[in-house]
């Protein structure tokens, strides 16, 4: 056997490796991120091997399952890293069956998608939900809903489209018309051309700020350096809307946002107009409860709606927000306390943290 090579660029010591922790945490989740060799041994492992732990110095990382093995490392037997991890297959299982729900016309029970899955329904269920952010029957109505927005665009009749998405009946769609499209679906098919959005631009300490509200309630609330790019940014989240500037009484509704902007406990306590996807309104509900003055990670808010793996996706949520403050994704912030991206600037998410802290 070929003696594992010692040109990959090697640490002062295993332990001085970022790295490292999670191998002695045996962390799962660092599983593909990269690999972890033994020198006295010969064989490289996946981070979350549950073999004896190797000394710190006598570890080199890899990048990748190739690199280990153009080092001259074999694969561990225990872990078996050259084959897919458990999380790699129960993703693989649960991508699949998110394929079959999407191809079919009425919505697989939870028990057969367990069955193709190799799953008990249980754990499929929990698994699903895990990595997906919904649950099996969420997902597909999420999927219905989408069809249903994308026929109505192409259709000649509502009706035809309500029952080509995957409706049974007439009143099941009514009783969730408004949630699905926020709006009549005749004029959603009409691309929502006679919809009104009434807005305004103000100043406050962080610049700019355009508050634009609906008939159902404040719809946009969003922050810049440019009152016309806000504007644009506004047109193209409602491209078939009729923007309206605001009167008097709505300067007053646009001075409240900007007094809740420079004081946030004082609340908001306003109508709000939120669209968004099955997904996105649950990360969104969990923002709202953050109390001012305080923050939660990305992982922890994966975890208070049920899926803690969703972290990216919750991340992804948080840049979708279209409610700057309403919705407090300035609150969410890495696990270190870190701060990271933010829609509006990371700069104004620091000022929004300090502000709230100190008062």
């Amino acid at each position: 056997m070929k003696a594992p090579s010692n040109t990959t660029r090697r640490p002062e010591s295993g332990a001085a490796d970022p790295r490292w922790a999670a191998v002695v945490a045996r962390d799962p989740e660092a599983d593909g991120r990269f690999y972890y060799a033994v020198i006295t041994t010969g064989v490289y492992c996946r981070p979350s091997c549950p073999t004896r732990l190797a000394r710190a110095e006598h570890v080199r990382f890899h990048p990748t399952r190739e690199s280990a093995e153009r080092a001259g490392f074999r694969p561990c037997k225990r872990c078996r890293p050259d084959e897919p991890s458990l999380a790699e297959k129960r993703v693989s299982a649960i991508a699949a069956a998110c394929r079959t729900i999407e191809a079919s016309e009425t919505p697989p029970g939870v028990d057969a998608l367990a069955r193709e899955a190799g799953m008990s329904s249980s754990h499929f269920h929990r698994v699903f939900r895990e990595l997906i952010g919904l649950t099996p029957r969420q997902y597909a109505a999420a999927r219905r809903d989408r069809r249903l927005r994308d026929g109505l665009r192409g259709a000649r009749r509502v009706t035809d489209a309500i029952f080509d998405s995957g409706f049974n009946t007439l009143s099941r769609f009514y009783e969730r018309a408004d949630e699905v499209l926020g709006m009549a679906p005749d004029r959603y098919r009409k691309g929502g051309a006679s919809a009104i959005i009434r807005f305004a631009v103000g100043e406050c300490s962080l610049g700019s700020i355009l508050v634009a509200e609906s008939e159902r309630g404040v719809c946009a609330i969003l922050l810049g350096d440019d009152p016309d790019a806000l504007a644009r940014e506004l047109q193209d989240q409602f491209p078939n809307a009729t923007l309206a500037g605001g009167d008097r009484a709505f300067e007053a509704l646009v001075a409240t946002v900007v007094g809740f902007v420079e004081a946030p406990r004082t609340g908001l306590d306003l109508p709000l107009d939120v669209r968004g996807t099955a997904f996105q309104q649950r990360v969104w509900r969990a923002l709202r409860e953050i109390p001012a003055g305080e923050t939660a990670s990305y992982a922890e808010i994966a975890q208070r709606i049920g899926a803690p793996r969703a972290v990216r996706a919750v991340a992804g949520a948080c840049a979708n927000n279209p409610l700057a403050v309403a919705i407090p994704c300035h609150r969410v912030v890495r696990k270190d306390a870190g701060l990271s991206g933010y829609r509006w600037g990371v700069e104004r998410k620091r000022a929004l943290l300090e502000r709230e802290a100190g008062q």
